[in-house]
């Protein structure tokens, strides 16, 4: 179940980015939401990978995530060798396209393009989201932004939407300190593209990121375990 952002509805009629459920829209995204979505429509919830946390039935589990209306998966599997990634994504596709959801592959272009994914999600620190626009301008690229100052990078080098992080303590970084939710509202006077709140997201906390500006939220375990079970990695 899809927690309430706490801010009134304001959608076009009609218009449910997840099918299954919908989350208002914040005021302070509202204009943003309105010009992006005549380009390109993105859903609420991203969930984002993690094998260690996944476990043995890495698409049993993935597929429970989908079940619960998650419409947008990040494949971020670091450690794995290239060909071991490739035959990961193939798989992770075809589930993903059952449930006609997006699926964005962690920083691995060559391994998006191989296995038809929608996007790459990029850390802070890579290669400009204009180099995979001039290449293949339908795909959806997202950023890692860890401050307002890289967000409005992210924005100027042709991302669609970054994550800003880390929100809240997360024991996935146990050393990072906590950004707080203000750091959304902050962003979201910079940027027009979505923001999605990353970091120690639980589903009592998606209220106050609603609040700040974030057009969505994203994270490992929230989606796996459901409501109420603590903070997310």
């Amino acid at each position: 179940m899809v927690p309430e952002a706490g801010v009134e509805p304001a959608r076009p009629e009609g218009h449910c980015p997840l099918k299954t459920a919908c989350l208002p829209v914040p005021p302070l995204r509202l204009k943003a939401y309105i010009l992006y979505t005549t380009v390109k429509e993105l859903p609420r919830l991203y969930a984002i990978t993690d094998r260690k946390v996944y476990g043995k039935d890495f698409l049993g589990t993935l597929k429970k995530v989908l079940d619960m209306g998650v419409r947008m998966i990040q494949l971020r599997e670091k450690g794995t060798s290239g060909r071991e990634y490739y035959r990961l994504a193939k798989k992770v596709r075809e589930l993903t396209k059952e449930y006609d959801a997006l699926l964005l592959i962690n920083e691995r272009f060559d391994i998006a393009m191989a296995v038809g994914a929608d996007g790459v999600h990029l850390p802070e620190e890579s290669f400009p989201p204009s180099r995979v626009k001039v290449i293949n301008p339908d795909l959806i690229v997202g950023l890692s932004a860890h401050s307002p100052e890289s967000a409005l990078r992210a924005q100027e080098e042709g991302a669609d939407f970054v994550t800003i992080s880390p929100i809240f303590k997360t024991s996935s970084h146990p050393n990072a300190k906590p950004l707080s939710p203000g750091i959304i509202k902050e962003t979201a006077k910079k940027v027009k593209i979505p923001i999605y709140a990353l970091g120690g997201i639980t589903w009592e906390k998606t209220k106050v990121c609603y609040k700040n500006g974030a057009y969505g939220v994203a994270g490992i375990t929230m989606f796996i375990h459901g409501k109420n079970t603590g903070n997310d990695t």
